[in-house]
């Protein structure tokens, strides 16, 4: 494919951009001085779970009911294009089917999966199963990065998952099959979404808002024929608050948030980056409570506790088993 004059083709496809953009090249994270810089790019990371944490709220408050997928078209086709626009930057050669595929798992299966969970379950229980995907980030490692399987990461993400349980989940909290199989399907999707993103990483000339556009705009392609099989052409009474609504997460939600979010998964380890969205539970309970008068008593502090305390565990490097002692130092004779 050729460049056009509005438009240039970025992404190489090879083996190397593995080590180029999402290994220890660009990740810069060895070493004490890493260390150091990671926190600053953690708390950006996080910001794309916290603007996440919002959909509920903007949802329920400002949007048409009953049109969950045309919600998810309009977040995300609409930013993508607008994104592809301003970056004027398309995918070349592999990283064509590579950008399908993160924007199917990241975005085409995760909103409708996430939808089917959310009408068939209670809020806090589609949420908690949303919250195991740290734990089988942490498996997924294992198999797509060759990585040690970690004891730590599993322990918290255990905690992780109690934690935002005990925040959302009622005393009437009900199970059905198929909404449980598509909360754990919309984990999974994101899951694997991350894990891919962190071993093929990104295109070194491309930027993290170029890399979010390519996946917008491929998964709100993959929504399109969905919305108007399930949903049809009618579309609802669009108002003022529904346009705010639409613009937020699109913009904010959409564009900024991922852009945020590919940026940390490919330059910080996947398994500090997957606990962070747990964030989102927690922010839609405490919007609900500021926003919806919802109340939060003894038990959601308690579990507010344990998905922090997972939080941060889980984003700091795993507490190392200290070296081996070496031989002794032998002094060299004299004469």
């Amino acid at each position: 494919m050729t460049s056009s004059s509005a438009l240039k083709v970025s992404g190489g496809g090879t083996a190397s951009e593995a080590g180029s953009s999402g290994g220890s090249v660009r990740s810069g994270d060895s070493g004490g001085s890493g260390r150091g810089r990671s926190l600053p790019r953690t708390l950006l990371t996080a910001l794309a779970p916290l603007a996440w944490g919002s959909t509920y709220v903007v949802t329920t408050e400002l949007l048409p009911a009953g049109h969950p997928l045309l919600a998810s078209v309009l977040r995300a086709l609409p930013a993508g294009l607008l994104t592809l626009a301003l970056t004027r930057t398309l995918p070349r050669g592999s990283w064509w089917g590579k950008a399908a595929v993160l924007g199917l798992l990241h975005i085409g299966l995760f909103f409708p999966l996430l939808f089917i969970a959310a009408e068939r379950l209670p809020g806090g229980v589609a949420a908690t199963l949303a919250a195991a995907q740290p734990l089988l980030v942490a498996l997924l490692a294992v198999v797509v990065l060759r990585e040690r399987l970690s004891g730590w990461r599993l322990a918290w993400g255990l905690v992780g998952v109690a934690g935002v349980g005990l925040v959302v989940i009622g005393p009437a909290a009900a199970f059905d099959l198929v909404g449980v199989l598509a909360g754990l399907g919309c984990a999974g999707a994101m899951a694997l979404g991350l894990t891919l993103t962190r071993r093929w990483g990104r295109p070194p000339e491309v930027g993290p808002t170029a890399f979010a556009g390519w996946q917008l705009t491929a998964g709100g392609l993959f929504l399109v024929p969905l919305t108007l099989a399930f949903e049809g052409t009618a579309l609802p009474p669009i108002d003022l608050p529904a346009v705010l609504g639409y613009l937020w997460l699109g913009v904010i939600g959409g564009i900024v948030a991922y852009a945020l979010w590919f940026r940390g998964a490919t330059t910080l380890p996947v398994t500090s980056v997957a606990v962070l969205v747990l964030l989102s539970p927690l922010v839609a309970a405490v919007l609900g409570a500021v926003v919806l008068g919802q109340t939060l008593g003894l038990v959601q502090l308690a579990g507010f506790a344990l998905a922090l305390a997972a939080i941060v565990a889980g984003a700091l490097p795993e507490p190392s088993r200290g070296p081996a002692p070496g031989p002794p130092l032998l002094k060299r004779r004299r004469g």
